[in-house]
C-alpha cells in the first residue's frame, strides 16, 4: 500500500531524524539518493527501511535496488512523490532513501594492528569537515575515525553528503580525550599532532605505522595539554596572508604524506 500522507507516523519519524537528538535516541539516520543508498547496500550497512517513490524513481539501477531489497526481506515503503519530497533535503529528489542503523565502536575494545592508520578529531564542529575527512580517510586506506569529546555528528546530512559513502567504509569511534590518552598509552601508539607553531615540517619527518593523526577543532586547534601527549608536533608551511588552513584540507595534506611514506 502506498503511503500518501505526510502525517504518517513512520514518515514523521524519518523527518525527526534530521535532528541530532532524535538520531542519537533512535541510533538511526536517513540517507537519500541513488548513489549513497547503493553504497550502503554494497557495504552491507544495516538498513532498517527502504523508502521509494515510483513516480520519481527513473533509474533502472535504483529500481533493481528496490527489488533486490524486497527479495532480501528488507522493509520497503512505497510513498507518493509528495511524501518523499517532505523527507528530502534536495531540490531534485531521486525518489529513493533509507533509514539506516548507526554503527559505533568502543575505543577500549579496539586493538590497533601493525598497519593501522587512524585519524582522531577533537571537538570538530563542522559536519562537512567530518564528512570530507571520512572521504579522504577512505581514499588513503585509514582504519577509521575517532571523534573525541564534543565533535559534530558524522551522521548529520551535511557530513553524509561530504563523505560520498565513506561513512559506510570507515570505522567510527566516540570517546573522551581522557579515554584516548589511556588507549594511546596501553597500546604504545605514536600520535602525531599539528600546529602552526611546530618546528618540524610535515614532509621532513619519517612516519611509521601504527600511527594516529590527531587534529584539533576548527577554531582552537590542539590545546597545549593535547599537544603535550603527542609524540611529534608538525606544521604545514604557509607563505600567503592566511594564517590557517581548513581542517579537512590540513588533515588531507598530512594524511597523504603518511600514506605515501607508509604504503606497501
Amino acid at each position: 500500500m502506498i503511503i500518501s500522507s505526510t502525517a504518517n507516523p513512520r514518515m514523521k519519524h524519518i523527518r525527526a531524524l534530521a535532528t541530532r537528538q532524535e538520531r542519537e535516541k533512535a541510533q538511526q539516520f536517513f540517507i537519500e539518493g541513488i548513489r549513497i543508498v547503493g553504497e550502503a547496500v554494497q557495504m552491507g550497512a544495516d538498513i532498517e527501511t527502504l523508502i521509494y517513490a515510483p513516480s520519481l524513481l527513473k533509474s533502472h539501477f535504483a529500481l533493481e535496488l528496490v527489488h533486490e531489497q524486497q527479495e532480501r526481506g528488507i522493509s520497503c515503503l512505497e510513498v507518493s512523490s509528495e511524501v518523499f519530497r517532505s523527507l528530502s533535503t534536495k531540490d531534485g529528489p531521486q525518489g529513493i532513501g533509507a533509514v539506516v542503523h548507526q554503527r559505533w565502536e568502543m575505543l577500549e575494545q579496539v586493538t590497533p594492528q601493525q598497519n593501522d592508520f587512524w585519524v582522531a578529531l577533537d571537538a570538530a564542529q563542522d559536519p562537512g569537515n567530518i564528512g570530507t575527512i571520512l572521504r579522504t580517510s577512505d581514499a588513503v586506506g585509514c582504519s577509521g575515525l575517532i571523534l573525541l569529546d564534543h565533535s559534530a555528528d558524522p551522521y548529520d546530512s551535511g557530513a553524509l553528503r561530504a563523505s560520498m559513502g565513506a561513512v559506510f567504509s570507515q570505522r567510527l569511534i566516540k570517546a573522551t580525550f581522557d579515554d584516548f590518552i589511556l588507549w594511546k598509552q596501553r597500546h604504545m601508539l605514536s600520535v602525531i599532532g599539528t600546529s602552526d607553531a611546530a618546528s618540524t615540517d610535515y614532509r621532513t619527518t619519517t612516519y611509521h605505522r601504527p600511527v594516529v593523526l590527531l587534529m584539533g577543532s576548527e577554531r582552537e586547534g590542539l590545546s597545549p595539554f593535547q599537544q603535550s601527549i603527542c609524540d611529534l608536533m608538525i606544521q604545514i608551511p604557509m607563505v600567503g596572508r592566511s594564517d590557517s588552513l581548513n581542517l579537512a584540507v590540513a588533515t588531507g595534506i598530512v594524511l597523504y604524506e603518511i600514506f605515501y611514506q607508509t604504503r606497501t
